[in-house]
């Protein structure tokens, strides 16, 4: 997992309006039922987002997500995976996450997303947002077909390469579409610079637009409060961020091929 029981995501700001959030329950294409978490601005201004947590699922970190963007004017929305075989209750800090996660597979996943999708859409969100990170990142670069719809689509340190032997966004790049932010740790050892750069590569030879940038010195899980050293990268990750989601909306984003900062 990328992040501890404790740990709370970075602060983007001052908040520009009052948020209401609820933990629900979705109900997939398959019947099954999964946790989720939503907050709604007072006054909406932006596209909403769909939030697809790291491998551990729904946790605290990601709660608290959805009302920093909601702050900002977004409705947010952060699912779980495990329902299927987990339950929809809130869990302890030492849920064993990687039993389940063997057990998710893409068909339920994907499934899920395009619930979680679909509730934002009757929220009134009409442009939405997939925002993942580590194992989720890697889905929100996966959810850039244009089954899901999505806007756009934002992966922080997804892993975009072949994996336990199934395919990547690198390898599926012709089946995308933009536009695609990709945000990566200059010093995440478990994603290197080769493994970025052949996913830059494959998207622009596919023609999808992206903008990919790498924060060197800042290693996995770089997105955290807490940490001073990478306040300035963390600072610069929600400026893209909000940048990104708020342009979505209007229709004119523009996308620069790659920058390492």
């Amino acid at each position: 997992m990328c992040y501890e029981p404790d740990a709370v995501p970075p602060v983007c700001g001052s908040p520009i309006t009052t948020v209401t959030s609820e933990r629900i329950v979705l109900t997939s294409a398959d019947g099954a039922n999964f946790a989720a978490f939503l907050s709604r601005p007072g006054r909406v201004s932006g596209s909403a987002v769909l939030v697809l947590p790291d491998n551990r699922g729904l946790s605290g970190f990601y709660e608290r997500l959805t009302e920093r963007l909601a702050e900002q004017g977004h409705t947010a929305l952060a699912i779980d995976y495990f329902g299927r075989t987990a339950g929809t209750d809130p869990r302890p800090d030492d849920f064993p996450f990687m039993e389940h996660l063997g057990k998710a597979h893409r068909d339920g996943l994907f499934a899920d997303i395009a619930a979680g999708a679909a509730h934002l859409r009757a929220e009134g969100g009409e442009d939405v947002v997939s925002l993942g990170f580590c194992f989720g990142g890697r889905l929100a670069f996966m959810t850039a077909r244009p089954a899901f719809g999505f806007a756009g689509v934002i992966g922080l340190y997804g892993y975009p390469d072949v994996l336990f032997g199934n395919p990547g966004p690198t390898q599926t790049a012709g089946e995308l579409r933009g536009p695609i932010l990709g945000l990566f740790g200059g010093a995440d050892e478990g994603i290197s610079a080769e493994v970025v750069s052949a996913f830059d590569e494959a998207l622009e030879g596919a023609g999808v637009a992206h903008e990919f940038v790498t924060y060197l010195g800042a290693p996995h899980s770089f997105f955290e409060l807490g940490r001073p050293e990478l306040a300035e990268t963390c600072a610069d990750a929600w400026s893209r961020i909000l940048g990104f989601v708020k342009r979505t909306a209007r229709g004119d984003l523009t996308s620069p091929r790659a920058a390492t900062m």
